[in-house]
């Protein structure tokens, strides 16, 4: 059932700002519904016969929310959308199915360019996460903005940016954000210009452009302020109550088909080129862990004694993986804290993101964190609670996994608080990410945490229902 769209204090504004602005930028943080502001606007350009629309995005957004976000509110339902992802036959294919909003990922740019020649359809152009094009450069920069800079003048009408980020690595990222609304016009014709009149290098040495004084924010915001909107959480929000969003993510057919295995008769055979291996679930406690663990893509298999070192599991599917990677990417290096489940899960973020530390018992860990030196702190809710203090470290957590103690949830997410936020001083808002798997046992966690209803009830509601 499709929702009716009530726009937040803020939202009307960003509405207003698209449609009046035909070259813009919107600077939201996340979860404040850029998307469906977006969509909002531009949908009276597509009655008027202004379309279609392009939508870049990371993976994940591009292939799945845009669509869903549009089938969720009842004044965005007719709107067609297709996503221009997956081989180049299947690109293909839905570049040439009729549409009224097209979407696909900033890798496939050089490929949808070339396709398109000299008959690039699209006049309006979304950005979203459009931290993406700062590494724009006329003579430079990577192959995905250059072939977006082919037409991004010439064939394209509106061109709306979106992001929660503007300047991850400070105001020398605009730039190339700026040259896709205007053409270099407010910050220079060229980067180089740019740098030149606002920047320079501290010492001959260094490798980071510094701002020449205080005067260069308010001199380039002033420059491009006719373009932006800025909605700022902490500015709708009370700050004791989290920003909290549900990131959802589809496993693939083949997961979803033993998960749903596992579920009706507690056993499943697992296999790989090498052996088989099997799972099974003594009863339901240990049934609905081996749930949550396939929604977080592993899961322990049988055999392995508890007392031989860490139990062996297999890999089933990387879907949070990336959707964890997509939040990355979104927050644009904002440091993250990461609440994980099972060791496997540790293992498998550990692999994905290098960077990422794990939070022991050193009081230096909790140091580095606070000092802003660890970029994703991997912690489990049962270790992150009562004494440890990280709020001087960050101010967004996300749930990989999920567990149905409401208290070890709540302590964990206290650590960075808005209480504990606004005693250090701080000024912001917190943000929650839950990523969920689809059809899985994740929401009946979340549920549970909430009303606190028995486990085995709402698994033999799950049941029966099915």
């Amino acid at each position: 059932m499709s929702s009716i769209f009530v726009p937040r204090a803020y939202q009307g504004p960003v509405i207003r700002h698209i449609q009046s602005v035909p070259r813009c930028a919107v600077w939201a943080d996340m979860g404040l519904g850029k998307t469906v502001s977006a969509e909002t606007a531009v949908d009276i350009e597509l009655a008027m016969g202004g379309g279609p629309v392009l939508v870049l995005a990371p993976l994940r957004v591009a292939k799945n929310v845009w669509g869903a976000e549009a089938a969720k509110w009842g004044h965005l339902k007719h709107l067609r959308t297709m996503a221009i992802v997956g081989t180049a036959a299947e690109r293909k294919r839905a570049l040439h199915t009729s549409a009224d909003v097209y979407t696909t990922n900033y890798d496939n740019l050089p490929w949808l360019v070339n396709e398109c020649g000299d008959n690039w359809p699209f006049r309006i152009v979304i950005a979203d996460e459009a931290t993406r094009l700062k590494g724009f450069r006329l003579k430079q920069g990577g192959m995905r903005t250059r072939a977006l800079a082919q037409v991004a003048h010439t064939k394209v009408d509106r061109f709306i940016e979106l992001t929660g980020t503007p300047a991850p690595n400070g105001l020398v990222d605009l730039w190339g954000q700026m040259w896709f609304l205007d053409g270099g016009k407010r910050l220079g014709r060229s980067y180089d210009a740019f740098l030149q009149r606002w920047f320079c290098l501290p010492h001959k040495n260094a490798a980071k452009y510094e701002p020449r004084g205080d005067f260069v924010r308010d001199e380039i915001f002033e420059m491009i302020r006719d373009l932006v909107v800025v909605v700022r959480a902490e500015d709708y929000f009370d700050l004791e109550a989290p920003i909290v969003t549900n990131v959802e993510v589809d496993m693939p057919v083949s997961a979803v088909r033993l998960y749903r295995e596992l579920e009706r008769q507690m056993f499943i055979e697992l296999k790989d080129a090498i052996e088989t291996k099997s799972v099974t679930a003594v009863n339901m406690a240990a049934l609905t862990n081996k749930c949550l663990q396939m929604a977080n893509g592993a899961v322990y298999v049988d055999g392995e004694s508890q007392t031989k070192g860490p139990r062996a599991w297999a890999p089933v599917h990387d879907a949070k993986i990336e959707a964890l990677r997509s939040i990355v990417e979104e927050t644009n290096g904002a440091p993250l804290l990461v609440s994980y489940e099972f060791q496997s899960d540790l293992a498998r973020i550990k692999k994905a993101f290098p960077q990422a530390v794990h939070l022991d018992a050193k009081k230096s860990t909790e140091d580095r964190w606070n000092e802003g030196r660890i970029p994703m702190l991997l912690a489990h809710p049962a270790s992150a609670g009562h004494g440890l203090n990280l709020q001087h470290g960050g101010n967004r957590i996300v749930f990989f996994g999920h567990n149905w103690n409401l208290e070890q949830y709540q302590q964990i997410n206290e650590r960075i608080g808005p209480v504990r936020q606004m005693q250090a001083g701080y000024k912001r808002s917190v943000f929650i990410y839950h990523i969920v798997a689809a059809g899985t046992l994740d929401y009946e966690v979340m549920v549970r945490r909430q009303t606190k209803r028995d486990v085995q009830e709402l698994l033999l509601e799950r049941m029966n229902g099915r």
